[in-house]
């Protein structure tokens, strides 16, 4: 591990990279430059990448850089579960931010809003969205409705006695990981993990919580995306883990190649244009 940690922060940063060279290089540029003023430690851990990414993390002295080898091959979710849990080891602060590679904060107000968040009520073990992305208001009512009818279904057909698939939620209620506050001390406290099954990392710990009277903090997409943007799946677009024509694809070429993600230089300005209107 590389880097040093800073004195007197409340809360920590952690990231995960899997050959994402061009994505890591620009969140870190975008955070190196929102945390102008303030230094708390940021960890980022290498999921053996094995490639570039992994040079490029080695001279950036002011991360801790944790490069994980894992003994065999695991599931995506898996790995980045275990890899934010080897760093939560690691944390010696009372709060966690995670973040993902393909999230570029441009406004650091964002750190403050969700400690605020976390610190206004007794017991509050997390704080963030359960949207990755903003779609704002008709978009996010056509999608409700949308799986609602699915949900129902699927539900009436199995009644029914069909061969149908299972129904998933028709609401999203757990935090997605692309910008989440949790606090580490009562992760700790409870002896929790951030993978604790087999689904996405935070999501059995989240529920854990709430069974234990622990209260989530939620922010809606459109406070959210005031401060940050993120390029959903960004990661699995550029290792080409979906097929070209795949809609996240399509989103991930387009804001690739209107505003050029390439940084050459850590402390650099970024050349992203205006995410926030994007």
């Amino acid at each position: 591990m590389t880097g040093q940690q800073a004195a007197k922060s409340t809360y920590s940063i952690v990231l995960v990279n899997y050959k994402s060279l061009e994505l890591t290089k620009t969140c870190l540029a975008f955070l190196r430059d929102a945390l102008q003023g303030e230094n708390p430690p940021v960890f980022v851990v290498d999921n053996n990448s094995g490639d570039a990414s992994t040079d490029y993390l080695r001279t950036v002295n002011w991360i801790n850089l944790i490069e994980r080898k894992p003994e065999r091959r695991e599931a995506g979710n898996i790995a980045h579960g275990r890899a934010l849990d080897l760093a939560l080891g690691k944390v010696e602060t009372e709060y966690i931010f995670l973040l993902h590679t393909d999230t570029f904060i441009y406004d650091p107000d964002i750190f403050a809003l969700m400690i605020s968040q976390c610190t206004a009520q007794r017991d509050v073990a997390a704080v963030g969205c359960v949207e990755q992305l903003d779609r704002g208001f008709i978009r996010s009512a056509w999608r409700v409705t949308s799986r609602f009818f699915k949900h129902y279904t699927r539900r009436s057909l199995l009644a029914l006695g069909v061969n149908a698939r299972a129904p998933k939620p028709y609401r999203e209620t757990h935090l997605k990981s692309f910008c989440t506050l949790w606090n580490a001390r009562l992760i700790k406290r409870h002896g929790f993990h951030f993978q604790m099954d087999g689904r996405n990392p935070g999501y059995e710990l989240q529920d854990r919580m709430t069974a234990l009277n622990y209260k989530i903090g939620l922010l809606s997409p459109r406070k959210m995306f005031r401060y940050l943007d993120h390029i959903q799946s960004g990661t699995v677009s550029a290792m080409g883990g979906y097929s070209t024509d795949h809609r996240r694809v399509k989103m991930y070429n387009q804001l690739t190649e209107e505003r050029p993600l390439a940084v050459h230089a850590v402390g650099a300005k970024p050349t992203l244009g205006s995410l926030k209107q994007a």
